[in-house]
């Protein structure tokens, strides 16, 4: 688990085709390995990877065909900067929150304009996925913490703040940029409970729909 608090910008330093998957050898820049050790977990665009090996500042990790084809690791080259966050524990303060590092799929820019000091970036999410995004709630691109501040059907749009456009890969994207996306967990596992007992009648989303709207979040 992680808490999409971005800790490093690293870099790609190799990628080793091996029988269909990859091997991704990666500067850890300023995120500090003195502690890692073989089997650890670390967020690369929000992407769970295991480091299978160490080089004072560099690490490796396999990625499978799975991941190659669901999220942006495969698009990336030799130089090519990423987002790194080690994970989380016991003692991590949960500054952002609880992301699993599992990319759900990707999300485009469309859109991006100044807000203040801030820039305000608007993405369009896979039709499957729109349905858990919700206005304040909470979202990851590529392994960073956001909150939504609005959902327009497909669309949705984040501010970021100086610090984070500075510190995270932010700063590089461009219109039509693709981004690893992953939802946040809790709506998932909510959606799944409210719909469990309709599995049996095949009315698991209208079941949803009754349960949102006693809640509060849907008008009746």
């Amino acid at each position: 688990m992680f808490t999409g608090i971005i800790q490093a910008i690293g870099q790609i330093e190799k990628m080793e085709p091996r029988g269909g998957d990859l091997r991704l050898t990666i500067d850890s820049g300023k995120l500090g390995l003195d502690e890692s050790g073989l089997g650890d977990s670390i967020a690369v665009n929000g992407v769970c990877l295991t480091a299978v090996d160490y080089d004072g500042r560099s690490f490796s990790a396999d990625v499978s065909r799975e991941t190659l084809d669901k999220t942006s690791l495969g698009a990336l080259e030799v130089g090519s900067p990423v987002n790194l966050e080690k994970a989380l524990t016991l003692a991590t303060p949960l500054g952002g929150h609880l992301v699993s590092g599992h990319v759900d799929g990707l999300a485009e820019l469309v859109d991006m304009r100044n807000d203040g000091r801030s820039v305000r970036y608007e993405f369009e999410a896979p039709q499957e996925l729109a349905r858990y995004i919700a206005e304040k709630g909470s979202v990851t691109l590529d392994g960073t913490s956001l909150t939504v501040n609005g959902v327009r059907g497909r669309r949705f749009d984040v501010n970021i703040v100086p610090h984070t456009r500075d510190n995270t890969l932010f700063r590089t994207y461009q219109i039509g940029t693709r981004v690893n996306l992953e939802v946040d967990i809790i709506a998932r596992y909510l959606e799944r409970l409210l719909t469990a007992s309709g599995d049996r009648d095949g009315q698991g989303d209208e079941h949803l729909l009754r349960a949102l709207a006693r809640s509060g979040f849907l008008e009746t």
